[in-house]
């Protein structure tokens, strides 16, 4: 009788351990910046990912930097208040209707050629809201100022 416990609990034991071990694994193949929500203007310069990775990049909308293209393309330039990274819109959909100039932003594309080329555009959802990463790179940059005081 207590051999089959102990036969039992060895099972589990090697089971669990092997559970933990197939996490690792996962943990270990995935992209180092799959957790990243976005990547600052500075992020983007300082390390520029390959013409074919999608990902999304983060900052404020540079004051008087919009400028339309055709259709619903535009052109516009956001910053974290250190660097600044040129984006074309290339998307099918207007921009957001609370998209504009001054605000936080969070656009998703592709940098090529020292452009970023966005097919997607999140803009904050009321006028004091801004996302959390996008207030943390920011501060980090001595830029951020609170809008209620």
């Amino acid at each position: 009788m207590k051999s089959l416990k102990k036969q039992r609990r060895i099972q589990v034991l090697a089971l669990a351990g092997l559970c933990l071990l197939g996490v690792l694994a996962v943990l270990w193949f995935l992209p180092k910046d799959a957790f990243q929500f976005f990547r600052s203007p500075t992020e983007v310069i300082a390390a520029p990912p390959s013409d074919d990775e999608y990902f999304q990049i983060g900052g404020l909308v540079k004051d008087g930097s919009i400028t339309p293209v055709e259709g619903v393309r535009f052109r516009f330039v956001v910053t974290d208040g250190a660097t600044e990274v040129p984006v074309a819109y290339v998307g099918d959909d207007p921009a957001p209707d609370l998209f504009k100039e001054g605000q936080g932003t969070i656009a998703k594309g592709y940098y090529r050629a020292g452009v970023f080329e966005a097919s997607e555009l999140l803009a904050k959802h009321d006028e004091s809201y801004m996302p959390r990463e996008v207030i943390d790179a920011l501060k980090e940059q001595g830029v951020y100022q609170d809008p209620n005081g």
